[in-house]
């Protein structure tokens, strides 16, 4: 299975790469992993509702190209439902025994997705209902898709 992580936004802090570099080397024996990074607009402090609108609708452009047809999309969206571990790896296990050839998570920008990637999302995934610096949300998912598969194949992981 393809495990494709689209995000807006690049990272720029070390430790953040350093993680999701971890994780991208421990995930390298479950599944093919690959990244796609758009770039992120500029938001201004007090910027209007529609200019924040405007800002998401411009990201989610950008995502929109990166998104295939075959891609089975699942938008990290605070209004999502949220899952624990166990059923993560289910859903990524029932995933690939359906035929599954190709999962996109999608993580949006510092306004969250425009309605054009949730409409297209098949799954939206929510991993609390606080906000996370997307970022930083790119390796705790990445961490819970390593813990996914390692719950998958029976293999310890720590608690």
């Amino acid at each position: 299975m393809e495990i494709r992580i689209l995000s807006v936004g690049k990272i720029k802090e070390k430790y953040l790469n350093d993680g999701i570099g971890e994780y991208a080397k421990r995930l390298s024996r479950y599944c093919k992993l690959t990244f796609c990074q758009v770039a992120d607009e500029k938001t201004p402090d007090k910027a209007s509702d529609a200019l924040n609108i405007q800002i998401k609708e411009t990201e989610g452009e950008r995502l929109m190209k990166h998104i295939r047809e075959q891609d089975y999309v699942i938008a990290l969206a605070i209004d999502g439902k949220m899952l624990d571990s166990v059923e993560l790896s289910q859903m990524i296990g029932r995933l690939g025994v359906e035929g599954k050839s190709s999962v996109a998570f999608v993580i949006g920008g510092s306004l969250g997705l425009s309605d054009e990637v949730l409409k297209r999302a098949d799954y939206k995934l929510s991993f609390s209902r606080m906000t996370f610096p997307h970022q930083l949300m790119q390796m705790i998912l990445l961490e819970q898709i390593y813990r996914g598969y390692r719950i998958l194949n029976h293999e310890p992981y720590h608690k």
